[in-house]
This record gives C-alpha cells, sequence and structure tokens, in this order.
C-alpha cells in the first residue's frame, strides 16, 4: 500500500510537465497577462544574459576590454550546445540512446488511433498531435516505455504499472515541450548574440546560486501548477497511449451455447477458472484461436470471455455432460479452478456513497462550527443577516430633494449625513457623532422614504434590514444575525443601519415570565443593546430606526447613548401638502396652472399624509385615462380625492323613491348646519350618491385650515352639525331611520372627551380620565363619579341637539330647497349652495377663499334666481289613519366625511 501511494504522489507531481506540452504546442491557447512587447523583453534579457555553466576547479579569470578570459575564447562558437544537439538527433535514421523504432504494425496502429481522436478536435489541437506522432514514427519512442506496454499486455494492469506509465508518458511531453521551446526561442536568436555579454552580469558564481547549476542553452521554462487543463492533457496522453498498444476491449460476456458451439466443442478452450462462485473466465489456446480466427480480439494476450452461471455444482455437472459427450478421457479433460477476485477499482468505488457521505457531514459540521461563538453563518447560513447593503450611486435612486413636507426631520437626519462625510468640522470642536436616532410617526408619512434618501445621499455603505427579519424559528438566530449586522458594519465603516418597523424586537420586556423558558425577542432585543453601546461599539457605525409606535419600545433602547435623537415626523401641514404635491405632479401631465393646482389640492386633503396625496395623485391619473383624456384635470383630482375618502361610487345600489327621499332631507340637514353655524366646517360638497361600505349619503366639509385647538363653541357646533340629519327626518317625516347611528357616535365620543379629557364640564372639573379598555373592570373614579360623568355627557348633548333643533326649525324652507335640488342633481357643490342659499353669512378664512370663492365659476350658472321651494303634497291617507313613514335607511358610516 505504501509503494501505491508513493507512485500515485509521482505521478500527481509529472503531471505539471504534461502542462507543458500542452502550453509548447499551442501557445495560442492560453495569451500572456502582460503586454506582448513587454513580455518579449523580458524573455530577450533571460536568455541574452544566461551566462554558460563555468567548469569545476577552475578559477574566474577576467580579460580585457575586447578579449575573452583564457578558456573561455572557443565557448560560443559558432556552434552552441542546442545546435550540436540539434545536429546530432535531427539525422534522419539514427536513433538516440536507450529509443526504439516502432514496428510497421505498430506505427499503422498509431495512424488508426489517430484518425479515431481527431473525431471533433479543433484543428490547430489535431497539427499538434499529428506532428507530435509524426517525430514518434521517425526517432522511436523510450525502450523501457515499450517495454512497459508489453508487460501490460501480457500481464494484469496493476496501479504500480500505471504509475509507471504515467511517468514515462510525462517525460516523453517533456521532451516535446523542450524541442518546442528550442525552435521557438533557440532558432530566433541571432549568430553573435551568444558572444555579447552584459557588463553588469554577476555572472553563474554570484546571486544565482543554484539556479547556475541549471541546463545551459535550453530555454526556462515556466512551470505551473496543476489545474484543469493540464491534468486532461495528461489523461488524453496516457489514454492515446493506451489506446496505441491495448486492444479496445479486454472482455466480452458471452452464454453457455456460445461457449460450447464456438470454443469447447473445438478444442480451443485451455482452462476455466471459476470467480466468486458467479463467473467463470474462459483461457483460451492463443496460437489456436489466432490460426482459427485471425480477426477474433481472443488472440490478444489480455482478452478474456466470461459468461455467468447460477450455482458451481449445475455448472460442473454442464461441464461433465459436455465433455462426456465429446469423448474427452478423463485425464485429457479441462482443468476447473476456483478463485476469489476483488477488483480493487470497484471495491474503492464501492466506498465512494459512504465517503461522499461522510465528507458532506463534516462539511457542515465545519460550517456549523464556524457559525457558533459569535460568527456568522451557522448552519444553512441561518445565523447570517439579512440586511441588504445599498450603494449610493447605483442602488438607490431617492435624493433629499424627492423628500417634501418634513423641513424639520429631513434637517435632522442631513445633519447625520454631515456628520459621516465630514466629521472633523464637529470633533474639532468636542462634539460626537449621534450613535442614531428613531423615526416616528402615523403609516405614510416618508419615514422610510427619508431613509431611502440617506442612502441616496450620504455617499456611505447603507444596510437596510427590517425588524421581523431577526425573528426565526430557531433559537439564537435573531441574537447570531444582529452580530453579523454589526459586523459587517463595522468592516464597512463610516456606515449607516436602518432598521425598519424596530417594534418587532424592541417592545419592552416583560417583569414576569410565566413561562419560564428563553424568549428570544428579549434575546435579540439585549444583542442590539450591547451592539449599539458596549464595548464593541464603534462610532462610526450609525443606526436610523423606524415605527409607528414608539410607545411600546423599550426604555434601555430609547436612551441617549443609543438612540440619541427622536424625530417625530406628523402628517404634513398646508405648506407641507404644498410641496408634496409639487413633487408628485411632475410625474403626470396637466395642462391646469400648478401654483393654483398645489394650493387647492393641499387646501382639499387636510390631514393627508405622504403616501395618500401619492395615492391621489395616481387615481387621478388613472381616472383621467379611464376617459381618454389628454391631460389631467381638476375634476379627476377631486373624484380620486372623494374616491380616498368616501370610497368608490355604488352605482349598482338602486334606492327606492322613499329612500332617496329620507336620504336627500338628512344630508340637506347636516348642509343647513354647516352653512349657517359660525363655528362649523364650511361645507364644500354634498351628495346622495352610495359610496364606501354602507353609506347611502356623503357630505364633505373642509376645515378652515389646520387647526390644533379647539374652542367649546367650535365643539357644540360640530356636535349640533352632526345631529342635523337626525334633526331634519324629525321636521320633515311622521318617523325617523337608523341611518344617524355613526352621527350618535361621533356626538358621544366628543362629548365624552369634553368632559372626561378637555376640563369643559363644571361639575367633573379639571380631570383626565384615560378610556383605556383594559379599565373596564377597574375604573380610576368611583362610581358617583361614573354617574356623574354620564349625566355630563346627556346635558352635553342635549344642548347640542336644541342647537341644532332650533336653527333647523327656524331654516326649515332651505332644507326642503337644497333636499330637492340633490334629488335632482344628486350631488351639489359650494358653488350650487351659494346660488341656492346665497353667501354664507359669516366670513371665510383668507386661504379659504383664495381657492373656494366661486371665481372659477358655477357648473349650472352663476346668479339664476333661487328656485322655489316645491310644492308639498298632501301624503296619501292610510286605511288606519295617520301618514305614511319613509322605509328606514342604513346610514352606516353616515355621510359627514371629514377631511
Amino acid at each position: 500500500m505504501t509503494r501505491l501511494l508513493r507512485q500515485t504522489a509521482q505521478a500527481t507531481r509529472l503531471s505539471s510537465n504534461l502542462q507543458l506540452a500542452c502550453r509548447a504546442r499551442n501557445p495560442s491557447l492560453r495569451p500572456p497577462l502582460i503586454p506582448r512587447h513587454v513580455y518579449n523583453r523580458q524573455i530577450v534579457r533571460r536568455y541574452a544574459t544566461q551566462p554558460p555553466e563555468e567548469p569545476k576547479n577552475q578559477k574566474k579569470v577576467d580579460g580585457k576590454d575586447g578579449k575573452q578570459a583564457p578558456g573561455m575564447e572557443h565557448l560560443y562558437g559558432d556552434s552552441s550546445p542546442i545546435s550540436k544537439s540539434q545536429a546530432t538527433s535531427g539525422k534522419k535514421g539514427e536513433l538516440k540512446t536507450g529509443y526504439v523504432k516502432l514496428s510497421e504494425k505498430e506505427q499503422a496502429r498509431l495512424e488508426e488511433v489517430l484518425q479515431f481522436v481527431k473525431k471533433g478536435m479543433p484543428a490547430s489541437m489535431a497539427q499538434d498531435i499529428e506532428k507530435v506522432i509524426k517525430d514518434m514514427k521517425a526517432h522511436g519512442i523510450p525502450e523501457e516505455l515499450r517495454k512497459t506496454v508489453h508487460e501490460m499486455q501480457t500481464g494484469t494492469v496493476t496501479p504500480a504499472m500505471a504509475a509507471k506509465l504515467w511517468r514515462l508518458t510525462s517525460q516523453m511531453a517533456r521532451k516535446y515541450a523542450e524541442q518546442a521551446a528550442e525552435e521557438r526561442f533557440g532558432n530566433k536568436a541571432k549568430p553573435g548574440q551568444a558572444e555579447q555579454k552584459s557588463s553588469d552580469d554577476p555572472g553563474p558564481s554570484s546571486a544565482g546560486g543554484k539556479k547556475g547549476k541549471s541546463k545551459q542553452g535550453a530555454p526556462n521554462v515556466m512551470e505551473f501548477k496543476l489545474d484543469l487543463s493540464s491534468f486532461l492533457m495528461s489523461g488524453f496522453t496516457a489514454y492515446l497511449l493506451y489506446r496505441l498498444f491495448m486492444p479496445t476491449e479486454n472482455s466480452r460476456e458471452i452464454t453457455w451455447q456460445e461457449f460450447r458451439n464456438t470454443f469447447f466443442d473445438k478444442g480451443l478452450v485451455e482452462k476455466l477458472v471459476v470467480l466468486n462462485n458467479s463467473r467463470v473466465r474462459v483461457h483460451l489456446h492463443r496460437e489456436a484461436v489466432a490460426s482459427m480466427y485471425p480477426e477474433s480480439p481472443a488472440a490478444q494476450q489480455n482478452f478474456y470471455y466470461y459468461f455467468t452461471i447460477g450455482s458451481v455444482e449445475a455448472f460442473e455437472r454442464k461441464v461433465d455432460e459436455a465433455q462426456a459427450e465429446l469423448g474427452v478421457p478423463s485425464s485429457e479433460r479441462i482443468p476447473v479452478q476456483y478463485a476469489r477476485e476483488v477488483p480493487w477499482v470497484e471495491t474503492v468505488l464501492s466506498f465512494g456513497p459512504t465517503i461522499l457521505f461522510i465528507g458532506v457531514l463534516l462539511w457542515m459540521s465545519r460550517r456549523a462550527a464556524s457559525g457558533g461563538g459569535g460568527q456568522a453563518g451557522g448552519i444553512f447560513g441561518m445565523g447570517r443577516s439579512r440586511a441588504k447593503k445599498f450603494n449610493h450611486e447605483t442602488d438607490v435612486k431617492v435624493k433629499f430633494a424627492d423628500v417634501a413636507g418634513m423641513d424639520e426631520a429631513k434637517l435632522e437626519i442631513m445633519e447625520f449625513v454631515s456628520f459621516l462625510k465630514d466629521p472633523g468640522m464637529y470633533q474639532k470642536l468636542g462634539a460626537k457623532i449621534p450613535r442614531g436616532a428613531i423615526l416616528s410617526g402615523p403609516p405614510g408619512t416618508g419615514k422610510t422614504l427619508l431613509a431611502k434618501a440617506t442612502a441616496g445621499e450620504s455617499g456611505v455603505p447603507f444596510f437596510s434590514v427590517s425588524g421581523s427579519e431577526f425573528v426565526e424559528m430557531f433559537v439564537g438566530v435573531g441574537a447570531s444575525r444582529v452580530r453579523d449586522l454589526f459586523q459587517n458594519a463595522r468592516k464597512n465603516t463610516p456606515c449607516i443601519i436602518f432598521i425598519d418597523e424596530i417594534d418587532a424586537i424592541g417592545k419592552s420586556r416583560s417583569k414576569q415570565n410565566f413561562g419560564g423558558g428563553n424568549d428570544e425577542r428579549e434575546a435579540t432585543l439585549n444583542q442590539i443593546l450591547t451592539e449599539m453601546d458596549g464595548f464593541n461599539t464603534s462610532e462610526q457605525v450609525v443606526v436610523l430606526a423606524g415605527t409607528n409606535r414608539s410607545d411600546v419600545l423599550d426604555k434601555a433602547l430609547m436612551r441617549p447613548g443609543r438612540f440619541d435623537r427622536h424625530i417625530a415626523i406628523d402628517p404634513p401641514t398646508m405648506d407641507g401638502r404644498r410641496q408634496i404635491f409639487k413633487v408628485h405632479l411632475k410625474k403626470i401631465v396637466t395642462h391646469v396652472d400648478t401654483d393654483y393646482l398645489e394650493g387647492r389640492l393641499a387646501a382639499l386633503t387636510p390631514g393627508f399624509s405622504g403616501a395618500d396625496i401619492a395615492n391621489c395623485v395616481n387615481e387621478a391619473a388613472l381616472v383621467a385615462a379611464r376617459g381618454n383624456a389628454s391631460s389631467v384635470l381638476m375634476e379627476h383630482f377631486e373624484q380620486a380625492i372623494e374616491r380616498v375618502i368616501g370610497g368608490l361610487e355604488k352605482k349598482s345600489l338602486v334606492l327606492s323613491p322613499e329612500e332617496k327621499r329620507t336620504v336627500a332631507y338628512h344630508e340637506a340637514g347636516h348642509a343647513i348646519c354647516g352653512w349657517y353655524f359660525q363655528w362649523a366646517d364650511p361645507l364644500l360638497k354634498v351628495s346622495i350618491i352610495p359610496r364606501g361600505s354602507g353609506a347611502l349619503g356623503y357630505a364633505q366639509y373642509l376645515p378652515a385650515g389646520d387647526t390644533y385647538l379647539l374652542s367649546a363653541n367650535q365643539i357644540m357646533d360640530r356636535m349640533a352639525m352632526t345631529l342635523g340629519g337626525r334633526v331634519s327626518e324629525e321636521l320633515h317625516f311622521p318617523t325617523v331611520t337608523s341611518g344617524a347611528s355613526d352621527d350618535f357616535n361621533k356626538v358621544t365620543r366628543m362629548a365624552t372627551a369634553m368632559v372626561t379629557k378637555w376640563g369643559m364640564s363644571p361639575k367633573i372639573g379639571y380631570r383626565y380620565y384615560e378610556d383605556d379598555a383594559q379599565q373596564q373592570l377597574h375604573k380610576p373614579f368611583s362610581e358617583e363619579t361614573a354617574r356623574d360623568i354620564d349625566a355630563e355627557v346627556r346635558r352635553i348633548v342635549d344642548e347640542a341637539y336644541q342647537q341644532c333643533k332650533d336653527l333647523l326649525s327656524e331654516k326649515k324652507k332651505e332644507v326642503g330647497i337644497v333636499a330637492e335640488e340633490l334629488l335632482k342633481k344628486e350631488m351639489l357643490s359650494r358653488d350650487d349652495m351659494i346660488r341656492l342659499l346665497g353667501p354664507r353669512p359669516f366670513p371665510d378664512k383668507a386661504e379659504f377663499s383664495k381657492y373656494f370663492n366661486g371665481s372659477k365659476g358655477d357648473r349650472e350658472g352663476h346668479g339664476s334666481s333661487i328656485p322655489p321651494e316645491p310644492e308639498k303634497k298632501d301624503p296619501p291617507v292610510l286605511p288606519g289613519g295617520g301618514e305614511p313613514s319613509p322605509a328606514p335607511t342604513i346610514f352606516k358610516g353616515e355621510g359627514e366625511a371629514r377631511l
């Protein structure tokens, strides 16, 4: 076994020699990595300055200028050692020492192999192989190689013989490589070039060392490491020689009938060998077979026929019966031997799946071990961070110019970018870069958009990851991913890490652990706390995080040193909405005046977030495209806003005439209250077209600008306006409907807030009671206080109801005018209300009047006379007496759509 391993190692080392043949015979396959003129200059320098080896025991004698040193006069004459060797070996018909010439049969066989291997081969490679074959025919092959091949023909092929064949073929390949290099470099040198010596040549006795002992005159061909091409070339050379001297096959499976009819009955069988009690190897008389079957491969020494047997007893019985039929005497019968043969190749291959399985297990265990101990990776890469690294030049196209409506928050983030780009400006004054900032605010306000703009403007590596990506089914994965994330960030400092929706892992840790087991979320949070402010903290790593629920985050995460800055992003103001519309309107086609369009849309959308505004602009473009319009007009924007606020129109929902009339008077009551109450929101549009989920009416009110404080008068007027629909039904119909349920919900919540939160009840006083669902069983006030709260809420609601009833009783005629107009047109705008009721008795704010003063004209014409009150018809008399009541309608969601 030791000998086998040693010979295999020698074969591996000699494979580099075959690479020389591949590179020398076909130099065009691998062009040099350096420019050709530089490469040629290096080659010339190498061979022109390589001195010959000085004879041993001879002192170095320097000659004068123009003369050579004694003993060196004829060393470089007209013929160099290379030319002498070439002249000696170039004579035709003269063999080198140790070489033998191929016979005619072997040459013919070599030609057949050449024609076989040339099929499908490139022309350049085929020409190189033809040159090698021609040289082998002319100058022969090594005698030792030929002897080895004949031994393999007559005997059994062993690993030692295969290694020896590999070594001899590698030597031949090296010989051809050297000859090709001599032809390329040696013959191109000028005759007097070898006589010239460089003045600064140190000679063979200087720093050259052992390198100067190499063969002089031969080119210094570089050796390369074993690669795939070299291995394939070595294998091809061995296969070529094997096919030259070995038959195409060394065994063949036959049947018992073929064995007996072809060989046994004709007396060609020498002996039979039973292998492993399952197969029989037939040994034939080679001379007799060659004379009887000249074309048969059985004449080869290492060729055998095999046939399979079922059992040894049946085989012996059949052989005895066959020999008895032929009358063969017992002394001359064919001998039968028994042997157990274990092919080493098949034995090794039988262990292949097991070795492969063990190798895979070892590889997986090493990968798993590399993931432990704080390292990233782990088995299947579960502990590796899922954070994506963004390139600010190619991956992110969002800039700070694309972010509008949040000037203060943008200024804070831009300061972080300035910290990372020019930290020296702050450090020279002793300032430290903040470790992190948390962006909090309602959904759609632009937290993630601001982070994208930071990635596009910072000019430093930006890692983005979601908080939920740290949570997995395996224990310890979250903490491992946090470690890997910050480890990668420290390798790319300065950089920014953005964790979106951090509340998935940053919630406050519970003081009571009822399960008693490990809490994976807490372990992940603890790792984040350690990485942000611990012993391994890097000041060049800034952490940004976004969340909609900053109130549930852990206090340790929110403290200075981790998230130093808390940036609140609120819904945009009037000016902020105008800026956001300006950004989004650049992407659509419209011919409306941009300044006017931006201001009117900003006034129409109070309370809208940046995502809502982007959705409105996109919906307007879709509405215009649906109507085949050439550009997006103002009416398209209004339809888009109505769809976002009230939902899609339900044209398929058909109301009966009684239901439609009830809805019209209900909405007319809201409209009249909003028109004549001083502190109520101005009416913008009222409609009786069903929208959304169950809303049969729709009224749009526009707050007069962004209001942050509400007075008691404003709240009372809004409550009275909200009750206008029910009061109108009571005044115009003998019965009421269930359509005011949502109105009652709004009024009750406003009245309760006035009593329990805003201190507007003299009886309850200045107290604040949180409306928390968890306090339903244990409320923070007594039963007596609860009764007082109920009484005060009832009192406030009754006052608002009485205020609304007094107004609608006084304006009962105007309610009828608006209701009948709604029945005709189904939708009334502010201009229609001015035409029907006259201007609003209270002055509007300047910002509101700028865009909604009717200057754009009325749809039905301005100045038209107010239509007379419709003639009131007597209702039909029912058999039981009384007037018929309109069918009840369901105003689920109601019609007051406040912005």
